[in-house]
């Protein structure tokens, strides 16, 4: 009788141990409530967000999804390093899922640490079909923690993805509600003064565009894990505890700046991987990073996980606590922030006295920059040699930041100086900056790139054009890359908007000065006014996708496919100093 039992025992365990690594996934249309405003949106499993998938460094996972829509979708895996077929990016790495049909994705995890999923079709993404992926490593976490959370940010917003495209192409200021008043004219000439408040406005004016045009998509809701302000998600803890927190940008368009007032933020890794340990007060995310941070509340009492847009024009608001129903005061929105000249490429001081830029010959005509052209200007007075019809950034030749004088920021390199994006941590504390970031291993070994390709980030705000190198993804050829080569990117943004740039398939090691210590990443952020350089070691065969991570940015051009040449070589081979698992 207990043998019997024994093997009825054992019959039992070998169906759980023979589908511990096979996930299920539904597509379907879900409710979106975020307490302001509902709306029909798409989600996984009957829910937006979807689940948390948790996985093993080292496991072989099946996952089976299934289209429950009237539309064809699809699942990119985003940060994951696997084969091409399997990244879920139609008509680059296959041909979607089509309704009612299942598609299985087989994958080995190849590493750990914090990444998420999201549809990569049309705007499924911005109506709900995202979620977060937590990859447990093979060996002991080098850092100590008690209890951790998934913190997924994004930004609901009432109106679906394709109409927000429609009415961003028909007026592209449709969303901004932070325009600036005649009581702004009236407070910045009493600070300013009257002429150079303005020049101030004649120069934004003469290029079409407005200091307050950071966030293209206002009237939305912030939501951590699904839920608004008022909502308040809670995340419990005992005093004393350390509790990691590994936060993730789902965002369509939002930047978001954290900080947890009363605590100190240890970062320990950046898009999935380990960095050196850094404390701070504050951090920005961009849209579609991640971040792990540790915190060590000791008091018995709740503090606010508080993540304001970049803009300003709108918070997420969540509570860590010892008890449910407990909550702590909510800081109020700091002022926004507005751009610079320098955010443009422009030397402030210069544009100031409207005598062009500094650095560059403003005797010569910039191809595309002649203000004469434009009503209400009387250019060759008021702008020498400048040429803009509708501020079409594809015809700025020429703007290697990193090449003009004043253009290398002094505190932070991946900020103008002088940019009203440059992030300050309130109350004076510390704000991370990718300068603080360093690997805690070498991935690779270091050595010279093979060969750099240069991507300037271009678009016209104008007409809601974005571009790489000037030209939209349907009008320009693929990146062709070898297999087995260093390549370093160089982007140079020539638009007034920070740009998310995502490599797929590859990682991504950010040239922060810090050399074989360099973070690595599979988003670098890339704000207005700079240039930005990154490596990738070549070594995924297929075909990838690389684009901004804004939604409709992508959506109007910038994104281009990336083509690996070859494959792995018997010998040789280009070898990890350690698997990107032990990066984390």
């Amino acid at each position: 009788m207990r043998a019997l039992f024994c093997m009825a025992f054992l019959a039992a365990l070998i169906p759980l141990a023979s589908q511990a690594d096979i996930y299920n996934l539904t597509v379907d249309k879900v409710v979106i409530d975020t307490g302001e405003f509902k709306k029909e949106g798409i989600g996984y499993n009957g829910a937006s967000p979807g689940p948390v998938l948790r996985f093993d460094e080292g496991e072989a996972v099946t996952i089976n999804v299934t289209n429950n829509l009237d539309v064809s979708t699809s699942v990119h895996w985003h940060g994951l390093i696997l084969p091409y077929q399997q990244d879920g990016v139609p008509a680059i790495s296959y041909d979607g899922i089509k309704p009612g049909e299942t598609f299985t994705y087989n994958f080995p995890i190849r590493q750990s640490g914090t990444y998420w999923f999201h549809s990569h079709s049309g705007f499924q993404e911005p109506d709900g079909a995202y979620g977060a992926i937590v990859i447990k490593p093979k060996k002991r976490d080098p850092f100590r923690f008690d209890r951790e959370y998934v913190v997924q940010l994004t930004d609901a917003h009432p109106h679906a993805g394709a109409r927000i495209m429609r009415n961003l192409k028909t007026m592209p200021d449709y969303y901004n509600r932070q325009q600036q008043t005649l009581g702004d004219f009236f407070d910045d000439a009493a600070r300013n003064g009257f002429g150079a408040t303005v020049n101030d406005r004649m120069a934004w004016g003469g290029m079409r565009m407005m200091p307050a045009d950071i966030e293209d998509l206002q009237g939305f809701t912030p939501l951590i894990n699904g839920k608004a302000a008022a909502q308040n998600w809670t995340g419990l803890f005992k005093p004393g505890e350390r509790v990691r927190l590994r936060f993730i940008n789902a965002s369509a368009m939002t930047y978001f700046d954290i900080r947890i007032p009363g605590l100190k933020l240890l970062v320990v890794s950046a898009d999935g991987n380990n960095v050196q340990p850094v404390k701070v007060d504050e951090f920005r995310i961009a849209v579609a990073e991640t971040y792990d941070v540790i915190v060590r509340p000791t008091e018995d009492r709740a503090y606010t996980l508080f993540a304001s847009s970049m803009g300003r024009s709108a918070f997420g608001r969540g509570t860590l606590a010892p008890r449910q129903d407990m909550a702590a005061e909510i800081p109020a929105l700091e002022t926004r922030p507005l751009l610079s000249m320098a955010d443009m490429g422009m030397e402030h001081g210069a544009m100031a006295g409207m005598g062009g830029m500094k650095g560059m010959d403003a005797s010569k005509k910039i191809p595309g920059m002649d203000h004469s052209q434009m009503k209400g200007m009387g250019a060759p007075k008021k702008m020498p040699g400048m040429q803009m019809k509708g501020m079409d950034h594809s015809q700025m030749k020429g703007m290697d930041h990193s090449k003009m004088p004043g253009m290398q920021a002094k505190s932070d390199p991946f900020y103008a100086p002088g940019s009203g994006l440059a992030p300050k941590a309130a109350a004076g504390g510390k704000f991370l900056s990718y300068k603080d970031l360093k690997a805690q291993r070498p991935l690779y070994p270091h050595r010279e790139a093979t060969r750099e390709v240069e991507l300037r980030l271009t678009g016209n705000m104008e007409r809601y054009i974005w571009s790489i190198n000037g030209k939209k993804f349907q009008d320009d050829e693929e990146i062709r890359l070898q297999y087995g080569e260093r390549v370093r990117f160089k982007f140079v943004n020539e638009t007034m908007m920070s740009h998310p740039m995502h490599l797929h398939g590859m990682w991504s090691i950010l040239d922060t000065g810090a050399g074989k210590w360099n973070p690595i990443k599979h988003v670098v952020s890339v704000a207005p006014g700079t240039t930005v350089y990154m490596e990738t070691e070549v070594d995924a065969p297929g075909q990838w996708a690389f684009h901004c991570h804004l939604s409709y940015h992508a959506a109007a051009g910038m994104f281009r496919k990336v083509v690996v040449e070859g494959g792995p070589p018997k010998t040789a081979e280009v070898t990890p100093v350690s698997q990107p698992s032990q990066m984390q």
